[in-house]
């Protein structure tokens, strides 16, 4: 819900500010295309004419939101896990409505299917993968490829997010029902599937595949038919 103009918090934001957050707000709930100019200058107590000045267009506007999710996203992550904030019993509850917003803005965003969407998985996985090689670098020798599948799992969850929630019985884009996912993703991320003798042997088993010419499932040269 917007918060009126009447809010202190809603007036101490600059007018830009206000645009980005309304834009948010409604690019979340109703998408780019079914969201209007006007709609979110409405939202954000400004004219039309200010959000051209401040953005210049509804897709520089998407850019600047899209930018900001992110980066919003990584600032809460690197304080609840890198400043020890986790222990904090006030902090989870002051950003969770903040990261719910941003999850459902950030699923929306990437299932319109324009250049902006794939820009910002993009943006995503390049994050990710520095993230990785940073915090955790012994987790894998394939930076890009363990963060690309993360973040294609991840968004996975939230893109189904009719499914998840009818097998879940609540919505996961609440704070009861995205709480009981983020708890099975933590089960899932802390304890392994795979022990480490058979991700061994099929590491080894895939070897072969990687060779410039991988052999048939006759263990034939794939040329060598008809010759």
């Amino acid at each position: 819900m917007a918060r009126p103009v009447g809010d202190p918090a809603f007036e101490d934001l600059t007018a830009r500010a206000r645009i980005r957050d309304a834009a948010i707000r409604l690019f979340a709930e109703r998408g780019m295309d079914g969201t209007t100019v006007r709609d979110i200058a409405q939202q954000a107590g400004v004219s039309p004419g200010l959000l051209r000045h401040h953005f210049g267009s509804k897709e520089a506007l998407r850019e600047a939101c899209d930018a900001y999710a992110l980066d919003r996203l990584l600032k809460i992550k690197e304080e609840f896990v890198l400043d020890g904030k986790i222990a904090s019993p006030g902090f989870l509850p002051s950003v969770h409505p903040t990261m719910l917003l941003l999850y459902k803005y950030v699923t929306r965003a990437l299932l319109d299917g324009s250049p902006s969407a794939a820009a910002l998985f993009d943006d995503m996985v390049t994050l990710t993968e520095q993230w990785i090689s940073k915090h955790a670098p012994d987790v894998t020798d394939d930076y890009r490829g363990f963060a690309a599948v993360m973040v294609g799992m991840q968004s996975g969850i939230l893109a189904m997010h009719d499914h998840v929630s009818r097998a879940l019985g609540v919505d996961i884009f609440t704070a009861e029902g995205h709480l009981r996912m983020a708890g099975a993703m933590a089960d899932l991320y802390s304890h392994p599937l795979l022990d480490p003798e058979f991700v061994a042997k099929a590491r080894r088993a895939m070897e072969p595949l990687r060779a410039p010419n991988p052999p048939t499932a006759a263990g034939t040269d794939p040329g060598a038919e008809g010759a």
